[in-house]
């Protein structure tokens, strides 16, 4: 009788791969798998620029585009974990790229100042 072991998906990541929707849950942008596959299906999450199925595996070093209402994510897999950690943990998954930073911070300020502008009247 063949043994498993209660690390029988270590397998998964010792190829260095692993499912998207599962990157995105323990990566904490999605409470829910069910959440991430949503976003995935409806094209707001694109894998190397290309629109992906939520089986899809994912690796070290790809760039992901997450789009959660008016913002987009594009941040770098620098690592792979299915289990769902405290948030610092699952921030040590990716790497947002600076660009991504500078135009989440610009359409803040000018949401912002919008949101100021209706308020005067």
């Amino acid at each position: 009788m063949k043994k498993v072991s209660k690390f029988a998906n270590q397998a998964e990541h010792d190829s260095g791969k692993m499912r998207i929707d599962k990157w995105l849950w323990a990566a904490r942008f999605f409470k829910t798998r069910s959440l991430a596959i949503d976003a995935i299906d409806s094209g707001k999450v694109l894998v190397n620029e290309e629109r992906v199925k939520p089986a899809k595996t994912i690796d070290v070093g790809n760039l992901i585009a997450i789009r959660l209402g008016p913002y987009t994510f594009v941040v770098e897999v620098l690592g792979l974990s299915d289990k769902r950690g405290p948030a610092p943990q699952a921030q040590k998954l990716y790497q947002e790229t600076p660009e991504s930073i500078k135009r989440r911070e610009t359409l803040a300020f000018e949401r912002k100042a919008q949101a100021q502008v209706v308020q005067r009247g």
